[in-house]
C-alpha cells in the first residue's frame, strides 16, 4: 500500500515572546520556533493547530499540502 503525504503547514515566527506567559515560549519552543523569522513545516493535526492557535498572536501560518 501506498501511503499518502500528509498534509503539512508551514509556522513562521512574527513576535517575540518576551514579556509573555512562560506557557506561550514552551509552544512556541514545541512548535521549533525560538528565534524570530524561523520557519518550520509541521504536519497538519489537531495538536499542532491547538498549538498555533494558542500563539496565533506570535506567528504567520502558511498551508502547504
Amino acid at each position: 500500500m501506498a501511503k499518502e503525504n500528509p498534509k503539512t503547514v508551514r509556522v513562521t515566527q512574527t513576535g517575540s515572546p518576551i514579556g509573555r506567559p512562560k506557557d506561550q515560549r514552551a509552544t512556541l519552543i514545541g512548535l521549533g520556533l525560538n528565534k524570530l523569522h524561523r520557519t518550520r513545516e509541521l504536519v497538519d493535526t489537531p495538536a499542532v493547530r491547538g498549538m498555533i492557535d494558542k500563539v496565533s498572536h506570535l506567528v504567520r501560518v502558511e498551508g502547504t499540502g
